[in-house]
């Protein structure tokens, strides 16, 4: 009989998810202050955990820095322009960080499939995309690319699990649906994506995530890996003291409008 696999204990995913946050803090400042330009392309099978690990690497790095594109479907006027058109202006200035959680490989996965794209698109898709990712590595934009992996069980368990979950029930989608019944359809547009575009400038790396604390940890941890980052002294700061008073006085507070002391009506 197989040996089980040891789990991570909350503590010990907790402790090491907030040092693997504090690392991605670093990253940031490093970013910032040498005007670099990352992005990190967040792609998988719905419901295999890009948007938790999105959520934890993000936690506390600042939105003016770091940001996450999740482009919604193309307009009508985006649908006649080249396909990477849309996608360029979400791309980073030097000093910021762009998560993105989906990203141009919408053609090669959901459009393919649904038949939201012509085979000439997508053929036309596999053979730029390459191109087009060696131009943004060529010119200095630190690329990363991570597929999250999902077994069809668990994807289903999961799936389930949000339908009488009134709080995550919006993330069960009709598409989301429709990919129970094409999950052979999804596997070969991957595999075949997979063929064309993983390329030595821009690598994928594939993160197993049948359990969704280890895989970010691993995303993380990898992520961390692949960046020659380091400390950024970071100016001291001075929280100076209150000047004396020069008379100022404040209104009445039956002049202002508060809101209503909720919590005290939790606490009678």
């Amino acid at each position: 009989m197989a040996k089980a696999k040891r789990r991570l204990s909350d503590e010990q995913y907790e402790a090491e998810l907030f040092r693997l946050q504090a690392e991605m803090v670093k990253v940031q400042e490093w970013v910032r202050a040498e005007g670099k330009r990352l992005v990190v392309i967040f792609e998988g099978r719905d419901a295999a955990g890009k948007g938790g690990a999105i959520k934890r690497i993000t936690q506390y790095l600042n939105p003016r820095v770091a940001r996450i594109a999740a482009l919604p479907a193309p307009s009508e006027r985006q649908r006649g322009q080249w396909y990477f058109q849309r996608y360029v202006e979400h791309l980073p200035s030097p000093g910021e960080i762009v998560f993105f959680d989906r990203s141009w490989y919408n053609r090669a996965g959901v459009e393919h499939v649904m038949g939201f794209c012509t085979p000439t698109e997508h053929r036309r898709f596999l053979h730029q995309c390459p191109i087009f990712e060696r131009l943004l590595v060529e010119d200095g934009i630190l690329l990363r690319k991570y597929w999250f992996s999902v077994s069809d069980e668990e994807q289903h368990r999961r799936f389930r699990s949000r339908v009488d979950d009134p709080m995550r029930r919006w993330k069960l989608s009709t598409m989301d649906l429709e990919s129970i019944t094409r999950w052979e359809d999804y596997s070969r547009a991957k595999d075949d994506m997979m063929v064309h575009t993983d390329i030595p400038e821009a690598p994928w790396y594939v993160v197993e995530g049948d359990v969704k604390k280890e895989a970010r940890l691993n995303m993380m941890a990898h992520l961390l890996t692949t960046l020659d980052y380091h400390d950024v002294p970071l100016p001291p700061i001075e929280v100076p003291e209150r000047p004396a008073s020069t008379g100022y006085v404040r209104p009445p507070r039956e002049h202002t409008t508060y809101v209503p002391d909720h919590v005290d009506t939790l606490l009678s």
